[in-house]
């Protein structure tokens, strides 16, 4: 369901500003008027274009998304801030003056008048809209325990960790990209402004064209004529894999390919494991009960094979029975990792031996990256070079032509 972040005035002439989730536009603002709330501003909060209604005008503004490298600078000054001793409410107002993101900015702007209202952190950070199930529950158990800057640390340490093997994870996927949109780029160019002309050269002198020429005209011509056709066919497919991606069973079969794809297979499983691993060693650091924490643990692995296995696991909990053998026999899990499951649930350090597991399979990620990234270049420099050389073959050998055309 959309977000839409709002400003407003309440009954009493009181400034208000925070999130709320609605079907559309009107859904939010009849929503917020039986709150009591008279917008002055609304909008949208998913990053896309949003309706101002600011001094009645219907002007269009951005809001950019809350990214996960500005909630782990916010939370880990957050913590600081309450582990200083300074009162919550004035830390959460310190905090939405420090950061710069809009939409963070705006919600902990939100959090802050609702603590002072008298909500507790947690309750306010559900209703703030760009905070995780897995990022209220641990605030709530650490209000609860009275370790607030203690778990709020715990979760800036697991946010860190996972915006550094997000970027470890796409800068595989960054190299790539650049060199062949380079490499693009360089082929359209020579395609489309260059051969055209020498080809229309040759044919006025009589000369025939080289094969590669041919080939690479004919490709141009192609493209230039069916270009539409092409773009219908690319983006019938995009919608028709989106459309499968959202049913279950399609979901199901596209994360069942991505464990199993050859070269990347073993690396998304290691990421999705590493994910769960860090995920619940930190709700359970933070005093979650481990039902609830293997349910949040499960969902935040981003792979639904994984969290199915995860959904048998818990079930197999409620039921008086172990961890990890549902997960061995899943077989979705490696031996060392349900091995250190069983060691840590009959030793009582479930919760060390998954920081263990995730600390080896970040460094798996980090190993396998850097070796993927080592195998990659020197191959996607090699086909540029080949593609390159191929298209400089096609124009240099009618050049050839022509001069020995003239010479002759």
């Amino acid at each position: 369901m959309p977000v839409f972040t709002y400003r407003g005035v309440s009954v009493a002439g009181k400034n208000l500003r925070g999130f709320v989730d609605a079907e559309n536009s009107a859904g939010a603002r009849s929503k917020l008027r039986r709150d009591g709330v008279f917008l002055t501003e609304l909008a949208l909060s998913e990053g896309g274009a949003a309706e101002s209604t600011a001094a009645g005008a219907g002007a269009v503004r951005f809001v950019r998304s809350v990214s996960g490298t500005d909630l782990a600078i916010a939370t880990r000054q957050l913590a600081t801030l309450i582990g200083a001793a300074v009162p919550l409410v004035e830390s959460l107002g310190a905090l939405s003056e420090q950061v710069e993101n809009a939409r963070l900015k705006a919600a902990l702007g939100g959090v802050r008048d609702r603590v002072n209202e008298g909500s507790s952190l947690a309750d306010a950070l559900s209703a703030a809209g760009p905070f995780s199930d897995l990022y209220v529950n641990l605030v709530r158990a650490g209000e609860t325990s009275g370790a607030l800057d203690v778990v709020l640390g715990r979760l800036a340490d697991y946010l860190e960790n996972q915006v550094r093997t997000r970027n470890k994870v796409l800068g595989i996927v960054l190299y790539p990209l650049i060199v062949m949109f380079v490499a693009l780029i360089v082929i359209i160019a020579l395609v489309t402004f260059v051969l055209p002309q020498l080809s229309a050269l040759l044919e006025g002198l009589g000369t025939e064209l080289p094969w590669m020429t041919r080939w690479i005209i004919a490709g141009s011509e192609f493209l230039t004529a069916y270009w539409w056709l092409l773009l219908a066919i690319a983006i019938a497919g995009f919608v028709t894999f989106r459309s499968l991606a959202r049913t279950e069973r399609g979901r199901y079969a596209i994360d069942g390919f991505k464990l199993r794809a050859p070269f990347f297979g073993r690396l998304n499983r290691t990421v999705a494991i590493a994910r769960w691993a860090r995920t619940l060693a930190t709700l359970l650091a933070g005093g979650i009960p481990i039902v609830r924490a293997l349910d949040t643990a499960g969902r935040v692995a981003g792979n639904v094979v994984i969290s199915e296995a995860i959904e048998r696991a818990k079930e197999s909990i409620t039921g008086g029975a172990t961890i990890a053998a549902p997960l061995r026999a899943s077989g979705e899990f490696p031996p060392l990792v349900t091995h250190m499951v069983a060691v840590g649930e009959r030793s009582g350090e479930l919760e060390a031996m998954l920081g263990k597991v995730a600390d080896t399979y970040d460094e798996q990620v980090e190993t396998a990256v850097a070796r993927a990234t080592a195998v990659l270049q020197p191959v996607l420099i090699l086909m540029l070079v080949a593609m390159v050389a191929f298209i400089i073959m096609a124009v240099l050998l009618p050049l050839m032509d022509i001069t020995r055309a003239i010479q002759g």
